[in-house]
């Protein structure tokens, strides 16, 4: 039984060789260090493989005996008090050890090629190298003191990969924001820790949930103070895992390269919260009050980040807002008590959007071989359009993990989703209405990004002189890869570009949308009868394109472990057989299919409104403009006069609320920054016209009083002992006045 737990210890210091080497190298021999820097992305990648090997270990450990291994070793003793450092694995700690690797490992893979042109190549492996340490110490500790450690240090690996490339300012305010949100959610828990340490008198998490329990119902302690330990606790997931109202560094955090979004955003730093309080969670269920508030907050974020994803015109902008909401989904679950529906959803949902995340990084790439000028419109999905053509293996890849998300059977997250949805029901029904609709509207923003960007013409086109459409494009690359095929050519390039004022009407109209491409505005590049190179959007390269290629498997077969094999349902699956001592722990109240009968009946409602989110998106956003000219089903309540007024700002405001992030950061720009330093001022203004004019004013009385006593004197002894004379005598009038009375 000790094998393989005994050597558990090492998974997080494998990692850590990578960025300590590239530190000390660089530091001693700079030039070797940089000429051999593939070595370093190879050790990478070789060092992970070794961790992902003993993580599959565990879990068949895990499996077979379905155990928990804690070990721990005194690292300070002073009286009474006594702090051990240890690891605990348990059926979560494997899940999400193999999570974090079998993902990291193929990032690592594709950032070889996609930050191959960077300068900060060899910077970028320490910080993911150091991440992946971080984050495995995080999911094997063993006391909160440990949990409280690591989560800094995810914290911090994550300022520096958001602002990798800090020199943009855009970047450097997106880094330091993702900083201090987060710094407010880490100081709720560290006094969450503090507190639960005053009332238990422990850090570990079997002894901290059977003191709590026994206090609890024995009523030794305060029933406040334990609910409010645990809001604080609870604070830190709510800033990690982007809940509402902590979630606005998301989207900003986008500006970091696309394999960071895919790692960081998708499969591992945002799936801490979730991490933790699934660990916390036999703490959680014996306070009402907290699980009332996990589950509300998750159902708000489920629909605030469906919402805002729906009108977002940047790539990966709107993927993170997915993200959001499906997290949401899974704080939801673990409010619910549904513990292996919220952990089955976090599997599916990484490998789904660290797919995606990598195709959008193909998808940009390719565009950035068309606007080498303009690299801020490479994201943008309004000036994209008809890559199908162009990035076919991307376009499939994007598709079936857009298929998953949405909940398609029978690919992954159509598993796990359909899981929370069904406790919903037995929850809330308030809650599995609000569940239900963002089901379709995840479907609905998803194909929106395919479509906008796969599907029609290409937006962002250049045209010759004469008005025709060229099917070339001049780039200048930074990927530097690509093989342009020469024209030359007189011409005059301009860009045709698709957003103008009626842009926001384009939100469910593509009727409009079509005449916003005639409503052109140009820009000239180059002066008639110049000669250039021109060149296609192009397909990534090999080792992108097989990173993809693996995580297409994922979604395709990983919801399979999740699903009942025969008719004694719960138990036998291989998921539950892995969460089997955290099931009998928590006495969840979720159900599960049972046969397949009900596999068939259970997800009929939510396939249905999916697959209208779906056909709503198609029918919107698919290009054929030509047979849509009377445009019937949006305009049914808009023929004409103040009904077709109100139809219009009914949109106008769904556009503006989603585009604009529902005001939220407008919000906290007023009220806490903008407050902030209104206090500074203020308090700026009281320091120098109070505080510095109390100073200055006894300096200046000092100043006058003496130059006036300087000219009572005229230098004879006599007059000063007569002075000192009668200051003695007034003195001792006042003092025999003040004891006579």
């Amino acid at each position: 039984m000790e094998h393989p737990y005994q050597y558990s210890w090492i998974i997080p210091l494998v990692p850590l060789p990578v960025p300590m080497l590239i530190g000390v190298g660089l530091l001693l021999f700079p030039t070797a260090t940089k000429n051999l820097r593939r070595m370093w992305a190879f050790l990478s990648i070789l060092l992970l493989s070794i961790v992902i090997i003993f993580s599959i270990d565990l879990s068949i450990e895990q499996i077979d005996r379905t155990s928990i291994y804690q070990s721990l070793r005194s690292w300070t003793i002073n009286n009474d008090f006594s702090f051990e450092f240890g690891y605990f694995i348990d059926p979560l700690t494997s899940i999400m050890s193999i999570l974090i690797t079998t993902v990291g490992i193929q990032v690592l893979i594709y950032s070889d090629n996609y930050m191959s042109h960077d300068q900060g190549y060899l910077r970028f492996f320490a910080y993911m190298s150091f991440f992946n340490a971080s984050m495995l110490g995080l999911v094997t500790s063993s006391n909160l003191i440990q949990i409280y450690i690591f989560w800094e240090l995810i914290g911090m690996c994550s300022y520096l990969l958001i602002g990798f490339w800090f020199t943009r300012p855009i970047v450097a305010g997106a880094c330091q924001k993702a900083f201090v949100t987060n710094r407010v959610g880490d100081f709720g828990l560290l006094l969450g820790i503090l507190g639960l340490y005053w009332i238990t008198g422990s850090f570990e998490f079997l002894d901290l949930f059977e003191i709590l329990n026994n206090l609890i119902s024995n009523n030794e302690v305060n029933l406040l103070f334990i609910t409010l330990c645990a809001f604080l606790l609870f604070a830190g997931p709510v800033a990690k895992s982007a809940q509402f109202p902590l979630h606005v560094w998301l989207p900003d955090a986008m500006e970091g390269p696309t394999p960071i979004s895919a790692l960081i955003h998708a499969a591992t730093m945002v799936a801490a919260g979730i991490f933790l309080v699934a660990r916390l969670l036999p703490l959680f269920l014996v306070i009402p009050y907290i699980m009332n508030l996990i589950s509300l907050i998750g159902i708000i974020t489920v629909f605030l980040g469906a919402t805002l994803a729906l009108a977002q015109q940047d790539i990966k902008r709107g993927l993170a807002y997915s993200t959001m909401s499906q997290l949401g989904y899974m704080m939801l679950a673990l409010g619910m008590g549904s513990y292996r529906a919220a952990l089955f959803h976090l599997i599916t949902h990484a490998y789904s959007k660290a797919l995606l995340f990598l195709g959008s990084g193909s998808i940009i790439h390719s565009m950035e071989a068309i606007v080498g000028y303009f690299p801020d419109k490479s994201q943008n999905m309004v000036l994209m359009g008809g890559l199908r053509k162009y990035v076919p293996i991307t376009k499939t890849a994007f598709l079936l993990g857009t298929f998953s998300l949405c909940g398609i059977p029978p690919l992954a997250c159509f598993w796990s989703k359909d899981e929370i949805l069904n406790d919903s029901w037995l929850y809330s029904p308030i809650f599995a209405i609000i569940a239900f609709f963002t089901a379709g509207l995840t479907a609905f923003y998803m194909f929106r990004i395919y479509l906008l960007t796969f599907e029609g013409p290409f937006n962002f086109c250049f045209q010759n002189y004469s008005g025709k459409k060229s099917n070339s494009f001049y780039s200048i690359s930074l990927w530097g890869k690509e093989e342009p095929k020469p024209i030359k050519k007189n011409f005059h390039l301009v860009a045709l570009l698709t957003m103008n004022n009626n842009e926001r009407a384009s939100f469910f109209s593509p009727k409009t949308h079509r005449l916003n491409v005639t409503n052109t505005s140009f820009i000239t590049i180059f002066p008639f009868g110049a000669t250039k190179t021109f060149c296609y959007p192009h397909e990534s390269d090999n080792t992108m394109l097989f990173v993809m290629f693996v995580l297409v498997l994922f979604p395709l077969f990983v919801g399979a472990i999740g699903i009942p094999l025969t008719q004694e349902g719960i138990d036998s699956d291989i998921l539950s057989k892995l969460l089997t001592p955290s099931i009998n722990l928590l006495h969840q109240n979720s159900t599960h299919f049972v046969d397949w009968y009900e596999v068939l009946k259970n997800p009929t409602l939510s396939v249905s409104i999916t697959s209208l989110g779906i056909l709503l998106a198609y029918f919107l956003y698919k290009p054929f403009y030509s047979s849509l000219h009377n445009w019937k089903i949006l305009n049914l309540f808009a023929k004409r006069g103040s009904k077709r007024i109100l139809w219009d700002k009914i949109l106008n405001f769904l556009y503006d609320w989603s585009y604009n992030r529902a005001y939220i950061d407008a919000f906290y720009t007023r009220s806490l920054t903008e407050g902030i330093r209104g206090l500074a001022e203020l308090t700026h203004l009281f320091d120098r016209r109070v505080i510095d004019g109390i100073t200055n004013g006894v300096g200046i009385t000092s100043f006058f009083v003496g130059e006036g006593i300087k000219y009572l004197g005229g230098s004879r002894i006599s007059f000063y002992l007569l002075l000192y004379f009668f200051s003695v005598l007034i003195f001792f009038l006042i003092y025999f006045f003040f004891i006579l009375n």
